[in-house]
């Protein structure tokens, strides 16, 4: 083979690589990208159903309001707190089961990135 020949030939290999770790490397985003939207919008999709339960109860309890607010008065701080506490538990588990998927594709993205670049140098 003359050396003409094999620098084509290593042309060609090194596109080809190139071209499948940049194709690899972009449905992965593509992945990550779905699967952070399908995430957020399975959070949105529970606050919705929170908001509306707790509508659905303040509507069904509107009756006993009285007995509520005599009950509560008092306790407001302590209702407040509840409050205020559920909300950054909530905020916290959401925020921490972003990072885990974000943190786990990138991964599985690198892994694949690494494994097919290393079988396409093999």
């Amino acid at each position: 083979m003359k050396s003409d020949d094999q620098i084509v030939v290593v042309a060609v290999v090194v596109v080809v690589v190139v071209v499948v770790v940049v194709v690899v490397v972009v449905v992965e985003v593509v992945v990550v990208v779905v699967v952070v939207v399908v995430v957020l919008v399975v959070v949105e999709v529970v606050i919705v159903v929170v908001v509306v339960v707790a509508v659905v109860l303040v509507e069904v309890c509107k009756p006993y309001e009285r007995y509520f607010i005599s009950f509560l008065r008092g306790r407001v701080v302590v209702v407040v707190v509840v409050v205020v506490v559920v909300v950054v538990v909530v905020v916290v588990v959401v925020v921490v089961v972003v990072v885990v998927v974000v943190v786990v594709v990138v991964v599985v993205v690198m892994v694949h990135v690494i494994g097919d670049f290393g079988i396409l140098c093999v």
